[in-house]
């Protein structure tokens, strides 16, 4: 059976990043009056190459639902069809038109709400950006019921940090938000966090532990639960390149976490 393929027009298109040649793109389907979709999908994108094959790749959401619209966040990538094709201005002017078909994914935040460490690399912060939007709407009633939500976005350099001034700003009005860029190369100058996500994400879950008088690793769930039927009081949500997802993984199942509480997407 065929997928219903959309015409999604470039309304906004800005380069957040010249180092690491990332865009932040805005798109309207003129033709929907709404676009349903949960934040941590993904949409495909498809579209004919030099030689008429047909190219599809897909991109994580890098916005809530908002009516007909939606947003993507898209890494250049050397010899790459797909993303030189919406990177190029004069391949993809403002008003040009790509097709997509979705939406597609079970990357979702969970039911009920809970506290949750977000993180991620790269343009893994597209569905995070999802996901706080959703959360923290800044025009609509918040989401995040006082939940305590941890953001851990790990780069090489300061100026590969996406979002950072909307981020920046969200902390500030939301105190159960916390937002922790750390940079793995960072330069003298940077006064933030260093190292990799791992080191703070173990803070995090040492420093929550000792607070609610928990002790690690955290005691095996009773087996004799239905793993459907088990419930946490904290989740992960993990998306980036695979090494660092397994690391992320790994460290997390190392405290006592039950894989079900570890939500994760992979892009490599």
């Amino acid at each position: 059976m065929a997928r219903e393929t959309y015409t999604a027009r470039l309304e906004r298109k800005v380069c957040i990043s010249e180092p690491a040649q990332c865009y932040h793109f805005e798109f309207v389907l003129d033709g929907l009056e709404s676009f349903p979709f949960a934040s941590g999908q993904f949409v495909s994108a498809v579209a004919d190459d030099a030689n008429g094959k047909q190219q599809t790749r897909a991109y994580s959401l890098a916005s809530a639902a908002n009516g007909n619209r939606f947003d993507l966040c898209v890494n250049r990538v050397e010899e790459g069809f797909f993303s030189n094709h919406l990177a190029d201005l004069p391949d993809l002017p403002i008003g040009s038109e790509i097709h997509v078909h979705g939406p597609h994914g079970h990357f979702i935040l969970q039911s009920p709400i809970t506290d949750s460490i977000l993180v991620a690399t790269g343009t893994g912060i597209a569905p995070m950006r999802g996901y706080l939007q959703w959360l923290f709407p800044s025009n609509g009633e918040d989401r995040s019921g006082g939940k305590e939500i941890w953001l851990v976005y790990g780069t090489r350099y300061e100026t590969d940090i996406y979002y950072q001034d909307e981020f920046e700003a969200l902390a500030q009005r939301k105190p159960n938000f916390h937002y922790l860029p750390t940079l793995s190369r960072a330069q003298e100058s940077w006064g933030g966090l260093r190292g990799h996500v791992q080191v703070h994400v173990s803070r995090i879950v040492e420093e929550r532990a000792a607070r609610l008088g928990l002790s690690l690793p955290l005691p095996a769930p009773d087996p004799a639960i239905p793993a459907s039927d088990l419930s946490f009081d904290i989740y992960a949500y993990i998306c980036g390149l695979n090494f660092m997802v397994s690391g992320v993984r790994e460290l997390l199942a190392g405290f006592g976490w039950h894989r079900k509480q570890i939500v994760f997407e992979r892009y490599d």
